[in-house]
Protein backbone atom coordinates (compact mmCIF):
# COMPACT_ATOMS: atom_id res chain seq x y z
CA UNK A 1 0.00 0.00 0.00
CA UNK A 2 1.20 3.45 -0.96
CA UNK A 3 0.54 5.82 1.73
CA UNK A 4 -0.09 9.54 1.54
CA UNK A 5 -0.15 11.22 4.66
CA UNK A 6 -1.46 15.04 5.52
CA UNK A 7 -0.68 17.16 8.13
CA UNK A 8 -2.86 19.73 8.27
CA UNK A 9 -5.62 22.00 9.17
CA UNK A 10 -8.88 20.82 9.82
CA UNK A 11 -11.76 23.62 10.02
CA UNK A 12 -15.51 24.12 9.77
CA UNK A 13 -16.84 26.20 6.89
CA UNK A 14 -19.25 29.17 7.22
CA UNK A 15 -20.26 29.88 3.70
CA UNK A 16 -22.44 32.77 2.16
CA UNK A 17 -23.24 32.87 -1.52
CA UNK A 18 -23.65 36.15 -3.04
CA UNK A 19 -23.92 37.81 -6.19
CA UNK A 20 -21.03 39.93 -5.53
CA UNK A 21 -18.32 40.50 -3.08
CA UNK A 22 -18.95 43.99 -0.39
CA UNK A 23 -16.52 47.14 -1.00
CA UNK A 24 -14.93 48.39 1.72
CA UNK A 25 -17.71 49.48 4.24
CA UNK A 26 -20.30 48.28 2.16
CA UNK A 27 -22.71 45.81 2.96
CA UNK A 28 -24.55 42.61 0.27
CA UNK A 29 -27.17 40.22 0.40
CA UNK A 30 -26.74 36.74 0.54
CA UNK A 31 -28.15 33.80 0.32
CA UNK A 32 -28.97 31.48 3.79
CA UNK A 33 -25.41 30.16 5.88
CA UNK A 34 -24.25 26.74 5.13
CA UNK A 35 -21.32 25.19 7.67
CA UNK A 36 -19.71 22.28 6.27
CA UNK A 37 -16.39 20.70 6.26
CA UNK A 38 -12.87 22.03 5.38
CA UNK A 39 -9.73 23.33 6.09
CA UNK A 40 -7.02 22.53 3.69
CA UNK A 41 -5.79 19.46 5.17
CA UNK A 42 -8.82 17.81 5.75
CA UNK A 43 -10.27 18.80 2.36
CA UNK A 44 -6.70 17.64 0.73
CA UNK A 45 -7.02 13.83 3.15
CA UNK A 46 -10.28 14.13 1.47
CA UNK A 47 -9.76 14.13 -2.19
CA UNK A 48 -6.61 12.28 -1.81
CA UNK A 49 -8.74 8.82 -0.33
CA UNK A 50 -11.61 9.56 -2.74
CA UNK A 51 -9.20 9.97 -5.97
CA UNK A 52 -7.21 7.05 -4.94
CA UNK A 53 -10.30 4.41 -4.22
CA UNK A 54 -10.55 4.39 -7.76
CA UNK A 55 -6.78 5.27 -9.03
CA UNK A 56 -6.09 1.54 -9.71
CA UNK A 57 -3.44 1.35 -6.93
CA UNK A 58 -3.23 0.91 -3.34
CA UNK A 59 -2.91 4.74 -1.83
CA UNK A 60 -3.66 4.70 1.48
CA UNK A 61 -4.27 8.07 3.48
CA UNK A 62 -3.80 9.87 6.72
CA UNK A 63 -4.49 12.64 8.43
CA UNK A 64 -2.78 14.59 11.36
CA UNK A 65 -4.35 17.54 12.55
CA UNK A 66 -6.11 18.71 15.77
CA UNK A 67 -9.85 19.52 16.71
CA UNK A 68 -11.48 21.46 19.13
CA UNK A 69 -14.11 18.95 21.61
CA UNK A 70 -16.93 20.49 19.83
CA UNK A 71 -19.59 19.42 17.19
CA UNK A 72 -17.61 21.70 14.63
CA UNK A 73 -14.94 19.11 15.36
CA UNK A 74 -16.81 15.87 15.48
CA UNK A 75 -18.38 17.01 11.70
CA UNK A 76 -15.26 17.57 10.09
CA UNK A 77 -12.90 14.35 11.63
CA UNK A 78 -16.15 12.27 10.42
CA UNK A 79 -16.28 13.71 6.98
CA UNK A 80 -12.55 12.83 6.90
CA UNK A 81 -13.05 9.52 7.82
CA UNK A 82 -16.13 8.58 6.01
CA UNK A 83 -13.87 9.46 2.46
CA UNK A 84 -11.61 6.55 3.71
CA UNK A 85 -8.80 8.32 5.50
CA UNK A 86 -7.23 7.35 8.70
CA UNK A 87 -8.31 10.05 11.17
CA UNK A 88 -6.35 8.02 14.24
CA UNK A 89 -3.99 10.89 14.53
CA UNK A 90 -6.57 13.53 14.70
CA UNK A 91 -6.09 15.04 18.11
CA UNK A 92 -9.12 16.84 20.67
CA UNK A 93 -8.15 19.62 22.35
CA UNK A 94 -10.12 20.44 25.21
CA UNK A 95 -10.32 23.99 25.85
CA UNK A 96 -9.45 24.69 22.03
CA UNK A 97 -12.34 25.69 19.60
CA UNK A 98 -12.46 24.26 16.29
CA UNK A 99 -10.95 26.09 13.40
CA UNK A 100 -13.01 27.66 11.54
CA UNK A 101 -13.65 29.51 7.89
CA UNK A 102 -15.44 31.95 6.76
CA UNK A 103 -15.94 32.06 3.31
CA UNK A 104 -18.35 34.37 0.62
CA UNK A 105 -18.81 32.59 -3.19
CA UNK A 106 -19.68 35.67 -5.32
CA UNK A 107 -22.24 34.57 -8.60
CA UNK A 108 -19.08 34.02 -10.89
CA UNK A 109 -17.51 30.74 -7.93
CA UNK A 110 -15.02 32.99 -6.78
CA UNK A 111 -14.13 33.38 -3.11
CA UNK A 112 -12.94 35.28 0.00
CA UNK A 113 -11.11 33.31 2.87
CA UNK A 114 -10.56 34.28 6.67
CA UNK A 115 -9.65 31.74 9.06
CA UNK A 116 -9.33 31.58 12.56
CA UNK A 117 -6.54 28.98 13.23
CA UNK A 118 -8.03 27.35 16.77
CA UNK A 119 -7.61 24.10 17.47
CA UNK A 120 -4.82 24.18 14.94
CA UNK A 121 -2.64 26.43 16.03
CA UNK A 122 -1.72 24.04 19.15
CA UNK A 123 -0.56 20.97 16.50
CA UNK A 124 2.89 20.46 17.21
CA UNK A 125 5.82 18.79 16.39
CA UNK A 126 5.25 15.80 19.39
CA UNK A 127 2.10 15.33 17.64
CA UNK A 128 4.01 13.39 14.62
CA UNK A 129 4.74 10.56 13.44
CA UNK A 130 7.17 8.34 12.11
CA UNK A 131 7.46 8.95 8.41
CA UNK A 132 8.92 5.23 7.42
CA UNK A 133 5.87 3.96 5.73
CA UNK A 134 4.58 7.27 3.85
CA UNK A 135 5.33 7.66 0.58
CA UNK A 136 3.83 11.22 -0.10
CA UNK A 137 3.98 13.48 2.73
CA UNK A 138 1.22 17.21 1.85
CA UNK A 139 1.77 20.53 4.19
CA UNK A 140 0.32 23.70 4.13
CA UNK A 141 0.29 27.05 6.29
CA UNK A 142 -2.59 26.89 7.92
CA UNK A 143 -0.67 24.96 10.77
CA UNK A 144 2.32 26.41 13.09
CA UNK A 145 5.56 27.00 10.15
CA UNK A 146 7.77 24.88 13.72
CA UNK A 147 5.68 21.92 13.12
CA UNK A 148 5.43 21.65 9.18
CA UNK A 149 9.40 22.15 9.04
CA UNK A 150 9.47 19.43 11.80
CA UNK A 151 7.30 17.51 9.09
CA UNK A 152 9.40 17.96 6.48
CA UNK A 153 12.47 17.43 7.75
CA UNK A 154 11.61 13.92 9.12
CA UNK A 155 9.74 12.48 6.07
CA UNK A 156 12.91 14.10 4.06
CA UNK A 157 14.89 12.13 6.33
CA UNK A 158 12.91 9.23 6.43
CA UNK A 159 13.14 9.17 2.20
CA UNK A 160 9.40 10.12 1.91
CA UNK A 161 8.16 12.65 -0.85
CA UNK A 162 7.70 16.45 0.84
CA UNK A 163 4.82 18.06 -1.09
CA UNK A 164 4.18 21.59 0.14
CA UNK A 165 2.09 23.90 -0.97
CA UNK A 166 2.38 27.88 0.37
CA UNK A 167 -0.69 28.62 1.06
CA UNK A 168 -1.73 30.80 2.79
CA UNK A 169 1.23 32.44 2.22
CA UNK A 170 3.69 33.69 4.57
CA UNK A 171 7.42 33.96 4.61
CA UNK A 172 8.87 30.42 4.93
CA UNK A 173 12.76 29.81 6.63
CA UNK A 174 15.09 28.41 3.80
CA UNK A 175 15.48 25.57 5.96
CA UNK A 176 11.83 24.56 5.06
CA UNK A 177 12.12 25.07 1.69
CA UNK A 178 15.39 23.15 1.19
CA UNK A 179 13.40 19.95 2.64
CA UNK A 180 10.74 19.94 0.38
CA UNK A 181 10.82 17.93 -2.81
CA UNK A 182 8.00 19.43 -4.79
CA UNK A 183 6.53 22.74 -4.28
CA UNK A 184 3.02 23.81 -5.58
CA UNK A 185 2.35 27.49 -5.60
CA UNK A 186 -0.35 29.71 -7.30
CA UNK A 187 1.14 32.61 -9.69
CA UNK A 188 0.32 35.40 -6.83
CA UNK A 189 2.90 33.05 -4.00
CA UNK A 190 5.28 32.11 -6.96
CA UNK A 191 5.74 36.07 -7.44
CA UNK A 192 5.89 36.43 -3.48
CA UNK A 193 8.25 34.02 -2.92
CA UNK A 194 10.52 34.67 -6.08
CA UNK A 195 13.99 32.59 -6.38
CA UNK A 196 13.86 29.26 -4.19
CA UNK A 197 15.78 26.26 -3.80
CA UNK A 198 13.23 23.65 -4.24
CA UNK A 199 14.32 21.53 -7.29
CA UNK A 200 10.78 20.87 -8.61
CA UNK A 201 7.91 22.97 -8.51
CA UNK A 202 4.21 23.36 -9.94
CA UNK A 203 2.66 26.98 -10.92
CA UNK A 204 -0.96 26.78 -10.92
CA UNK A 205 -2.89 29.26 -13.20
CA UNK A 206 -6.27 28.16 -12.74
CA UNK A 207 -8.42 28.50 -15.97
CA UNK A 208 -5.05 28.55 -17.66
CA UNK A 209 -4.02 24.84 -16.34
CA UNK A 210 -0.39 25.00 -14.59
CA UNK A 211 3.43 24.73 -15.47
CA UNK A 212 5.55 22.00 -14.10
CA UNK A 213 9.41 23.18 -13.62
CA UNK A 214 11.99 20.94 -13.15
CA UNK A 215 15.55 22.35 -12.56
CA UNK A 216 17.31 19.42 -12.62
CA UNK A 217 16.46 18.99 -16.11
CA UNK A 218 15.82 22.19 -17.05
CA UNK A 219 12.48 21.80 -18.24
CA UNK A 220 9.60 24.07 -18.02
CA UNK A 221 6.08 22.16 -18.72
CA UNK A 222 3.03 23.50 -19.69
CA UNK A 223 -0.18 21.64 -18.47
CA UNK A 224 -3.72 22.86 -20.08
CA UNK A 225 -6.78 23.41 -17.78
CA UNK A 226 -10.53 21.15 -18.93
CA UNK A 227 -12.77 23.82 -20.31
CA UNK A 228 -15.83 23.73 -17.18
CA UNK A 229 -18.44 25.98 -15.64
CA UNK A 230 -17.45 26.85 -12.14
CA UNK A 231 -19.83 26.90 -10.07
CA UNK A 232 -17.57 27.10 -6.51
CA UNK A 233 -13.52 27.29 -6.50
CA UNK A 234 -13.25 27.20 -2.80
CA UNK A 235 -11.02 23.64 -2.20
CA UNK A 236 -9.99 23.32 -5.78
CA UNK A 237 -6.26 23.77 -4.90
CA UNK A 238 -6.79 21.02 -2.38
CA UNK A 239 -8.21 19.10 -4.73
CA UNK A 240 -4.72 19.49 -7.16
CA UNK A 241 -2.30 19.19 -4.28
CA UNK A 242 -4.07 16.09 -3.46
CA UNK A 243 -4.44 14.75 -7.33
CA UNK A 244 -0.44 15.22 -7.90
CA UNK A 245 0.06 13.03 -4.02
CA UNK A 246 -2.06 10.30 -5.17
CA UNK A 247 -0.19 10.02 -8.79
CA UNK A 248 3.42 10.88 -7.32
CA UNK A 249 2.77 7.87 -4.40
CA UNK A 250 1.15 5.64 -7.43
CA UNK A 251 4.78 5.88 -9.68
CA UNK A 252 4.06 8.92 -11.85
CA UNK A 253 6.37 11.69 -13.00
CA UNK A 254 5.94 15.21 -11.85
CA UNK A 255 4.24 15.78 -15.30
CA UNK A 256 1.87 12.97 -15.48
CA UNK A 257 1.16 13.97 -12.26
CA UNK A 258 0.03 17.68 -12.79
CA UNK A 259 -1.90 16.26 -15.68
CA UNK A 260 -4.03 14.07 -13.64
CA UNK A 261 -4.36 16.75 -11.43
CA UNK A 262 -5.73 19.67 -13.39
CA UNK A 263 -8.17 17.35 -14.26
CA UNK A 264 -9.34 16.58 -10.54
CA UNK A 265 -9.18 20.52 -9.87
CA UNK A 266 -11.68 20.60 -13.04
CA UNK A 267 -14.21 18.72 -11.05
CA UNK A 268 -13.88 20.30 -7.76
CA UNK A 269 -14.56 23.60 -9.10
CA UNK A 270 -18.43 22.43 -10.75
CA UNK A 271 -19.66 21.72 -7.67
CA UNK A 272 -20.54 24.08 -4.22
CA UNK A 273 -18.57 23.03 -1.16
CA UNK A 274 -14.33 22.73 -0.12
CA UNK A 275 -14.38 18.85 -0.44
CA UNK A 276 -14.38 16.61 -3.54
CA UNK A 277 -17.52 15.11 -3.37
CA UNK A 278 -17.80 10.90 -3.95
CA UNK A 279 -15.96 10.37 -7.38
CA UNK A 280 -18.65 8.13 -9.07
CA UNK A 281 -17.17 6.04 -12.22
CA UNK A 282 -19.35 8.74 -14.85
CA UNK A 283 -16.93 11.43 -12.99
CA UNK A 284 -13.96 9.70 -13.39
CA UNK A 285 -14.94 8.77 -17.44
CA UNK A 286 -16.11 12.59 -18.06
CA UNK A 287 -12.37 14.33 -16.13
CA UNK A 288 -10.62 11.48 -16.79
CA UNK A 289 -9.28 10.10 -13.66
Amino acid sequence: MSRVLVVGSLNADLVVRTERFPGPGETVAGEDLTVGPGGKGANQAVAAARLGAGAGVGVGVGMVGAIGDDDHGRTVRDAVAAAGADVDRVAVRTGAATGTAVITVDAAGDNTIVVSPGANATLGPEDLPAFDDVAVLTLCLEIPTPTVLAAARAAHAAGTTVLLNLSPYAPVPPELLDATDVLVVNEHEAALLGEHSVPRSVVTRGAAGCEVHDADRDTVSTVDAMRVEPVDTTGSGDAFLAAVAVRLAAGDDLVDAARYAVRAGALAVTVAGAQLPPVGDDERIRFGL
